[in-house]
């Protein structure tokens, strides 16, 4: 196979502007701002002014040169391995093929169109919003509507990337562009077009079904070989030979090594190597890396209707995790670096499972790789989100077909994967299915020619070993029974009763769904985060471009009113910003405590959302630079594999402690309860030793507190928990006996001593005189990663934090930036 790389420079035209230097793969926006043809879109309110790009037409193109043994093979193929989105391609003025769908990949054959020597490629995008409004004129179809005043409106006629669009947590900023690899490809005998494997485990055997895909039939037989290799160790291989365009192999690794999930083994990764031979020549090869494992959705009755829940390698495991969305707007600009840094982060907090959510993309097959090497299961939805589609137009779902195939066959073989999704929140949005299509939605016949027939079959023939799941949420059974979306004895469930529905924190303690694979709550990022989009005048909250930036229509107001509810006001604007993480921890906390206590009867929590794509307020617990929220210290215990956590009844006077426990083996050891005043006297203390046996929950004792919750004392009494395993595990945990805005803290004397420093590395040990709430330190100025932030403390347990910099920076310039502060601060 000769290949001929076409990434690189290219030369972009349009709105008036004449062959501007670009680069492939890219974007137009990202190409504009590199030519300064137009400011950052994220500052301030710059994006409204930039919605013409996203309505224009442009056109990339280059010269390339093509040797006369090149132009010798029988085939050559233009693979372009993504188009954003409708795109026209012309070779020496030719037209070679057009596209219609950023998910694809696009192979034209474009040899009768090359010439030796120099040669032109022209790809000219067209607007999409043209295309969106014909189709609209022939049938409307419902759009997503929660986000009314920053949607363009028909997103969901054509194959892109939804949230491109605008969503209720980033811009609409349509881009176009080629937007991934695009390249020649050369042969005479045969090409590779596509590997797919599939796996099942047979006894001590993994049995790999291994799917050969060529470009088109091979111009004489050739043998095709398989090699499976475990750290650069032989472990398996097969030969055969090959005269058809398709052709399946079966590799059979003996004692294989198992691939687990974060905190439940080793992530053992598999080489699969894939080669065309012609009388012992390779003449092509493809490599993909799997892990060997089972990973299956169980579904069965049980006593509180279905289960839902994960099995890996024959053990249920309770799903802990978060929602994904692409990590920038522009993503061709999200670096392999910044993806290993947000996935390195999710399993630091303890997480096994990301959700890819529908109105973004199907990720890079680095995140994927990533997601193997570090134990995070994927849920991958399908890229359909909260709108109605044309599933009545034959052109549409042939397209479509062809999209999930490119999907499942590239992403499938991935140890990661967990489930294939159809959708999110089509079922419960009522306004995009129902009986009579009436008022925009697709009926259901409509809506199951998708979702219950063409995904499912595809994801069986491409993935078998892969389970499918038609929506997100979605309560199995007839239409009736999937309008009841959010049914608590069966499928799965998005919460969000708590934010939208303004339900207080405690409300999440009633619930005993299944699986909730979408809740959360709002907070906004960092002050230097603020700074970047922001000019001073800016920073109010109730200033232009703040409220410009939140995305979501009650925003603003609602993080302040459960504030208000929890904390005392702010005293700064600064303090604003961190104390609506504090309150975005605690909304989480409160939520997935309890379902881990809940277990077995739930058995995953997702948190909306892990990450962003801009700088804004939104769900998220890691913003958009990659710095963490309090909510993802916060994420780091409550996910933690074993869990300390407490249930306080005022009105009983009592605090029941529980035991959760993720590993496969049982834990015990001590309990450590203490009832102290806010000047850190002691009043009361307990131990006992306590266990809980593998993959469960359990409620180990009830503490009587009547004492310390009366009218005026529960101002002033804080109770800490702590638990310590025989074998080093620790938990530890809080409870107030009312709001923190009601607890009387005194002001601590809270001191920071730099312990050890080698230039990038610095322990920092904070002590305090009395206890103190939600501690965070912070270098001003100087980008850094902590090992914890938004701890509490007790006078007589000094804490020691790492500290690593972005650049060597002196112990003594460190001290002058490290800044302590705490709750007692924010008021």
């Amino acid at each position: 196979m000769d290949i001929l790389n076409l990434n690189g420079q290219w030369k972009v035209s349009g709105a008036g502007y004449k062959e501007l230097d670009a680069t492939v793969p890219g974007c137009i926006h990202t190409d504009l701002m590199k030519a300064g043809i137009i400011p950052d879109p994220y500052y301030r309110d710059n994006e409204k002014k930039l919605m013409w790009i996203g309505e224009t037409d442009w056109e990339y193109s280059r010269c390339f040169n093509i040797d006369s043994d090149f132009l010798q093979n029988r085939k050559i193929l233009l693979c372009c391995h993504g188009l954003d989105t409708l795109a026209s391609i012309y070779i020496n003025g030719k037209l070679a093929g057009k596209a219609d769908n950023m998910f694809r990949r696009w192979v034209f054959d474009v040899k009768e169109h090359l010439v030796e020597g120099e040669n032109s490629i022209i790809v000219k995008f067209a607007s999409t919003v043209p295309y969106i409004k014909e189709k609209n004129s022939k049938r409307y179809l419902f759009p997503a509507g929660n986000v009314e005043s920053f949607r363009v409106y028909g997103s969901n006629m054509v194959r892109k990337m939804q949230c491109n669009y605008g969503w209720d947590w980033g811009p609409k900023c349509v881009t176009c562009g080629i937007w991934k690899d695009i390249e020649l490809k050369a042969y005479s005998i045969a090409g590779i077009s596509d590997v797919a494997i599939s796996q099942k485990m047979e006894g001590n055997e993994a049995v790999l079904k291994i799917r050969v895909e060529l470009y088109d039939v091979p111009s004489k037989e050739i043998d095709v070989v398989a090699k499976a290799s475990f750290k650069g160790i032989d472990a398996a291989s097969v030969k055969c030979k090959l005269k058809d365009q398709t052709t399946e192999l079966e590799l059979v690794i003996k004692n294989p090594k198992l691939w687990w999930p974060n905190n439940m083994g080793e992530q053992n990764l598999y080489d699969i190597e894939i080669s065309l031979m012609d009388n012992n020549t390779v003449i092509d090869k493809m490599r993909k890396r799997t892990g060997l494992r089972t990973l299956r959705l169980i579904r069965q009755p049980d006593e509180w209707g279905e289960s839902f829940y994960f099995s890996v390698n024959g053990v249920p495991f309770f799903a802990k995790g978060a929602n994904w969305i692409p990590a920038d707007t522009f993503v061709t600009r999200i670096s392999d670096e910044f993806y290993r840094l947000l996935i390195s982060e999710a399993a630091n907090a303890n997480m096994n499972f990301l959700r890819v959510w529908g109105g973004g993309i199907y990720e890079s097959d680095v995140f994927y790789d990533l997601c193997d090497e570090y134990g995070i299961c994927i849920w991958q939805d399908f890229m359909f989100a909260c709108s109605a589609y044309p599933a009545y137009d034959p052109e549409f779902m042939e397209n479509v077909k062809y999209e999930a195939i490119d999907n499942i066959k590239r992403i499938g073989s991935h140890a990661c994967i967990a489930l294939f999704c159809g959708n999110n929140e089509l079922e419960q949005i009522r306004a995009c299915v129902n009986k009579d299509g009436s008022n925009g939605a697709m009926t259901w016949d409509e809506y199951k020619s998708l979702f219950d027939e063409l995904l499912p079959r595809l994801v069986a023939e491409y993935a078998p070993h892969v389970d499918y799941w038609p929506s997100s949420p979605h309560t199995p059974g007839e239409d009736e029974e999937r309008e009841d979306y959010n049914n608590p004895n069966k499928g799965d469930a998005h919460l969000w009763e708590v934010w939208h529905g303004k339900k207080p924190f405690e409300w999440y303690r009633t619930c005993t769904h299944r699986f909730n694979s979408e809740f959360g709550f709002q907070s906004f990022p960092q002050p230097s985060i603020v700074e970047e989009f922001t000019l001073p005048e800016d920073r109010n909250l109730t200033s232009y471009v703040m409220e410009y930036h939140q995305r979501s229509g009650i925003g603003n107001t609602t993080i302040m009113q459960y504030m208000l509810s929890w904390f005392k006001l702010p005293n700064s604007f600064n303090m604003l910003l961190w104390l609506s993480q504090i309150l975005q921890g605690m909304a989480m906390k409160y939520a997935v405590e309890h379902w881990r206590r809940n277990m077995p009867r739930g058995m995953g929590t997702l948190y909306w959302q892990l990450n962003d794509c801009w700088p804004c307020p939104s769900w998220s617990s890691i913003d958009y630079k990659g710095n963490l929220k309090a909510l993802h210290y916060m994420a780091k215990k409550f996910y933690a594999p074993v869990l300390l956590s407490a249930v306080e009844d005022i009105e009983k006077g009592t605090v029941d402690i529980y035991l959760t426990n993720d590993y496969q083996e049982s834990v015990s050891g001590k309990i450590n309860c203490k009832v102290v005043d806010v000047s850190g006297n002691t009043l009361m203390e307990k131990s006992f030793m306590a266990s809980v046996g593998p993959n469960s929950s359990v409620a180990v004792s009830t503490i009587d507190v009547k004492k310390y919750v009366d009218e005026d004392a529960r101002r002033r009494h804080i109770m800490f928990l702590e638990f310590v395993s025989e074998v080093g595990i620790t938990s530890d945990n809080v409870v107030f006996f009312t709001r923190p805005k009601h607890i009387e803290l005194e002001n601590p004397d809270l001191k920071a001593e730099i312990i050890e420093s080698d230039g990038k590395n610095h322990k920092v040990m904070i002590t305090t005189n009395k206890p103190v709430l939600w501690i965070w330190i912070d270098i001003e100025g100087i980008n850094a990663r902590y090992s914890d932030r938004f701890f509490h403390m007790l006078p007589e347990k000094p804490v020691t934090i790492s500290i690593t910099t972005e650049n060597k920076i002196e112990a003594g310039d460190i001290a002058r930036c490290l800044k302590v502060y705490s709750l007692a601060d924010t008021f």
